[in-house]
């Protein structure tokens, strides 16, 4: 049985496995269902400071599983309003809630609409999943 995997519409994703969605005049900023899953349990996430400015593409921090550290990137540039301090107590909000109380970042990007040409859609980013898992 294949496992499945929650993309909502409206975000905005990675080919890393990070989305990014608007929240009136900022950005939330997380990682994907998919990616959570892979990590299986989630011990540890480590986040920037906040007022950190962080190009599209940068390394922002590390989620750490009982299996392996993964880094996490930065799907636009942007500057770090706040970060989802609720992560260090509970990291398993990450896995158990990934597009709601897991997000990681608040964001504010000037940039967002010229950089989010980059990002996937919700079906591309399904197509590119489905596509990685037929290959495993």
């Amino acid at each position: 049985m294949s496992e499945v995997y929650e993309v909502p519409d409206g975000y905005y994703y990675t080919k890393d496995h990070e989305w990014i969605i608007a929240k009136g005049s900022y950005y939330l900023v997380g990682i994907t269902d998919y990616a959570a899953k892979m990590l299986n349990d989630i011990v540890y996430v480590n986040l920037p400071e906040q007022g950190a400015v962080l190009s599209s593409g940068q390394v922002f921090g590390q989620v750490e599983s009982v299996k392996t550290v993964s880094d996490v990137y930065m799907p636009v540039t942007g500057k770090i309003l706040k970060i989802n301090s609720m992560l260090t107590q509970t990291p398993e909000l990450v896995t158990n809630a990934s597009y709601t109380d897991g997000w990681m970042l608040e964001i504010e990007s000037n940039s967002f609409s010229e950089e989010s040409t980059r990002l996937l859609n919700a079906k591309a980013y399904s197509d590119y999943i489905s596509n990685l898992k037929s290959h495993e």
